[in-house]
């Protein structure tokens, strides 16, 4: 028997986690990772080196959210302009404000090239090996390498069988641990590195459409959970175990008490917030430091800019700009200019 899906429209708890994680990330690069990079500045005293995890919830969610967008698609190009209006436009002008702070605050140890720069306009940079505009932004090449796995699952088989190619995608994965000389561009863009922890949202989100039951989904998710334990250290293990056991919960409803307005609101704003916080906050905090205040006020201060600054770069740019994208693409299909060709079978 398949589970039954609690709601098939926005799950407000899903935002939530990813308010969670757009905290959990603000505090580590905020504490731990400014006092890395400036051990001579005024910093809070404490250090959240747990933070470092949140990357593997948001690959969590991924994997769970992708399916919102390819059960609505009907092309590679839909896919591929759905991916576009969602990513691009906030992209663009979070990488071009960070580059005018730093280069008006003469952050020269924050500042790139030329060549890199003008890469990161593609967001490919990380395929290419060169640094990012802003240090955060080294997970998109993993999400744009994931989306290149799924829409090719998607087009070459659908999702009717998905279980057993994820359970194939894990053997590659092994086959990476066996193989430490693999080509480090296959292991990206097979994502070896991370496909356990997309496969966890992936199985949840099977389940909660009710396509399949927690008993099937059972076996591979403690397949990735193996192929956890056995290439990563315990504690990435741990946080394995936590992730299967909060999306299990997630699915079945057991998080309706994180779906507090402010974590649904962050969560909403989050992209824009992930893309704009690092740096500039970085940049506030050391104009702080060096104008003597407290560094607990450099914190909540720069804290403040990047949720203003996250907020208007997702009201302003990140939905009408993605609107305005998906709405033109639509026009051209509705216009009858561009094929359509039969999706392949879903289940």
């Amino acid at each position: 028997m398949t589970g039954t899906p609690l709601d098939r429209g926005r799950l407000t708890e899903l935002d939530a986690l990813r308010g969670i994680g757009a905290l959990c990330v603000l505090i580590f690069h905020y504490s731990t990772r400014f006092h890395e990079l400036f051990p001579q500045a005024a910093h809070v005293p404490f250090s959240f080196p747990g933070g470092n995890y949140r990357v593997l919830l948001f690959f969590t969610i991924s994997g769970f959210a992708i399916f919102f967008t390819l059960d609505r698609i009907r092309t590679v190009a839909d896919f591929v302009v759905n991916r576009f209006a969602r990513l691009y436009p906030a992209y663009l002008v979070a990488m071009l404000l960070t580059l005018s702070i730093e280069y008006l605050a003469h952050a020269t140890q924050l500042l790139i090239g030329p060549v890199a720069i003008l890469a990161n306009f593609t967001m490919l940079q990380g395929f290419a090996f060169l640094p990012e505009v802003d240090g955060a932004y080294w997970t998109l090449t993993v999400e744009i390498a994931f989306y290149f796995c799924m829409i090719a699952i998607w087009k070459f088989g659908g999702v009717r069988r998905l279980e057993p190619v994820l359970a194939a995608w894990l053997l590659v994965r092994w086959l990476y641990w066996f193989w430490p000389d693999m080509p480090e561009r296959i292991i990206m863009l097979l994502v070896l590195r991370y496909t356990p922890f997309f496969m966890i949202g992936m199985l949840a989100y099977r389940v909660w459409r009710g396509q399949r039951s927690l008993r099937q989904q059972a076996p591979y998710a403690a397949l990735a959970l193996a192929s956890i334990a056995t290439i990563e250290t315990w504690d990435v293990t741990i946080v394995g175990c936590v992730l299967v056991l909060a999306f299990a919960a997630l699915i079945h409803g057991h998080l309706r008490f994180l779906a507090i307005r402010p974590l649904i609101w962050l969560g909403g704003i989050s992209y824009s917030f992930y893309l704009i916080h690092q740096h500039v906050g970085f940049v506030v905090m050391l104009k702080f430091a060096h104008a003597g205040f407290s560094p607990w006020i450099g914190f909540a201060a720069a804290f403040l800019v990047a949720l203003l600054l996250g907020t208007a770069i997702n009201r302003l740019v990140e939905r009408p700009a993605g609107e305005a994208i998906l709405a033109w693409w639509k026009r051209r299909r509705e216009g009858g200019k561009l094929p359509v060709e039969p999706a392949p079978s879903q289940s």
